[in-house]
C-alpha cells in the first residue's frame, strides 16, 4: 500500500504558493474596490481558501486522480478594472449568475463546445485587453518613486534568470519587507494619494501588524442582488474568461498528463460550491491550469496513480491559507499603492506576454484580435456592458466580416 511523501508535500505546498504570490494583491484590491470592509476582505480570502480546499480535496480523493483548483487570476484582473461601476450586493449576484452559467455549461457538454470553438487569438486578446493597463501600471509610480520601481525591476530580470520557479516568491517578500519598513512620517517613497483607500484599521502598516494577534476569519454574508447591468457587464464576462482561460486549459492539462476524468461532475461541484461560498466573497473557483502542472508531474510522484495525494496536500494548505486569511489581509492591505502597482503588474507580465504571442499568432486573426485587445484595454462602458464585452463582441465580429467564402463552413 503506498503511503504519503515528502514530495507530495512538497508539490501541493509549491502549487499554493505559486497561486497565492502571483495574485493575492490583485484579490484584496479587487475585494477593496467593490467596497468590502476589512472583515469582509477577510471573509472574501476565507470563503476563497475553504472553497479550493474543499474541492482540491473531496474530488482528488473521489477520482483518485489530481484535480487542483484555484481562483480566476484572469477574472480577479478583469474585475479590477470593473467592478467599482457597480454596488458591492451587485457585485456579489453577478457571482452568484458566473456560478449559474458554469452550472449550466457543466451540464451541456455541447454548450461547453461552443465556447471552445471561439477562437485562441480572440480569447487571448481578451484577456491580453484586460491584463494591459494593470502592467503598465508596473511604470505609472516611476516620478514618484524611480528606485523602488528600478529595485523591483532588477529584482525580477535578476530572478527571472536565476531562479524563475520562485520569483513571484521573492518578489512577494520583497514587497511586505519593504511595506513593513515603511512608516507613515518617514516613509521610503512617496506614497501616491489614493492610499487614503488603506481600511482604517489597517492603514499603519506595521504597526498594526505588531499589535494585532492572530484571529480566526469569520464569514461575512452580503445578500446578493441582481441587475441586468451587472450581469452583463460582470457576470458575464467574468464566466467567459473564466471559462476559456482556467477551466478549458485545465482540461488540457489533465489530457496533456494522460489523466482523463470525467469533468462534468467535477466543474458541476465546483459552480455549486461558488454559488454556496459567493456571498461570503467567492468570487470564482476553476480547475487551476499551471499550478496545477506542479502537482501532475515527476516532482509529485514517481507513480503517476499517486500523484493525486500531492492535490489532496495543495488542498490541506489551501485550508490552512484560508483560516490564516486575517494574517494574509494584515500585509497586503497595508501595502502603499505603489507596491501594489508593481507586485501585480510583474505578476502578470507572463501571462500577458503568453496572450500577445497566440493573439497574433495567427495571421488573419491579428486585425479583430487587435481590436478586441484595444476596445477591452479602453475600459469604458456603455449600455450597461463593460468595453471587455465590447471587445469580444467587435472582435468576433470583425473575424467573421473578414472571412472569406472558402474560409466559411
Amino acid at each position: 500500500m503506498s503511503k504519503w511523501k515528502l514530495s507530495h508535500i512538497s508539490a501541493g505546498l509549491t502549487a499554493v504558493t505559486v497561486g497565492y504570490s502571483s495574485s493575492v494583491v490583485i484579490i484584496i484590491d479587487v475585494a477593496r474596490k467593490a467596497g468590502a470592509s476589512d472583515d469582509m476582505v477577510v471573509s472574501w480570502l476565507f470563503a476563497l481558501g475553504l472553497g479550493m480546499g474543499i474541492t482540491c480535496i473531496l474530488f482528488s480523493w473521489l477520482s483518485k486522480l489530481p484535480v487542483v483548483t484555484a481562483w480566476s487570476t484572469p477574472g480577479a484582473a478583469f474585475l479590477l478594472t470593473s467592478i467599482g461601476d457597480y454596488r458591492l450586493s451587485e457585485a456579489i449576484g453577478a457571482f452568484v449568475i458566473c456560478a449559474f452559467l458554469s452550472l449550466v455549461t457543466a451540464q451541456s457538454r455541447s454548450l461547453l463546445k461552443q465556447i471552445s470553438r471561439i477562437p485562441p487569438a480572440i480569447s487571448s486578446a481578451l484577456l491580453a485587453g484586460i491584463l494591459l493597463p494593470i502592467c503598465l501600471a508596473i511604470f505609472s509610480d516611476v516620478n514618484e518613486a524611480p528606485y523602488l520601481v528600478a529595485l523591483f525591476i532588477a529584482a525580477y530580470l535578476v530572478g527571472s534568470r536565476l531562479f524563475p520557479r520562485y520569483l513571484m516568491l521573492l518578489l512577494l517578500v520583497l514587497s511586505v519587507g519593504i511595506s513593513l519598513l515603511m512608516d507613515s512620517s518617514h516613509s521610503i517613497v512617496s506614497i501616491p494619494s489614493d492610499s487614503s483607500m488603506l481600511l482604517p484599521e489597517m492603514a499603519s502598516g506595521s504597526s498594526f501588524l505588531l499589535s494585532s494577534g492572530f484571529t480566526l476569519p469569520t464569514p461575512v454574508w452580503v445578500t446578493p442582488s441582481f441587475s441586468f447591468s451587472a450581469a452583463i457587464g460582470l457576470a458575464l464576462p467574468l464566466f467567459l474568461i473564466t471559462t476559456l482561460s482556467q477551466n478549458l486549459p485545465g482540461i488540457a492539462i489533465h489530457h496533456a498528463h494522460g489523466y482523463m476524468p470525467d469533468h462534468k461532475p467535477i466543474l458541476s461541484g465546483i459552480a455549486i460550491v461558488q454559488a454556496l461560498l459567493a456571498p461570503f466573497g467567492g468570487f470564482t473557483f476553476n480547475l487551476a491550469a499551471i499550478t496545477a502542472a506542479l502537482c501532475m508531474g515527476e516532482q509529485a510522484d514517481s507513480e503517476k496513480s499517486q500523484r493525486y495525494r500531492a492535490a489532496i496536500a495543495a488542498g490541506v494548505v489551501y485550508l490552512f491559507m484560508g483560516l490564516l486569511a486575517s494574517v494574509v489581509v494584515a500585509l497586503f492591505v497595508s501595502m502603499p499603492s505603489i507596491i501594489i502597482h508593481l507586485l501585480a503588474g510583474l505578476a502578470l507580465l507572463a501571462t500577458l506576454q503568453g496572450a500577445l504571442a497566440r493573439a497574433m499568432e495567427v495571421e488573419h486573426h491579428r486585425a479583430p484580435a487587435m481590436l478586441t485587445m484595444l476596445c477591452t484595454a479602453s475600459g469604458f462602458s456603455l449600455f450597461s456592458m463593460t468595453s471587455a464585452v465590447w471587445g469580444l463582441g467587435l472582435g468576433l465580429l470583425l473575424l467573421y466580416i473578414q472571412k472569406t467564402p472558402e474560409h466559411r463552413r
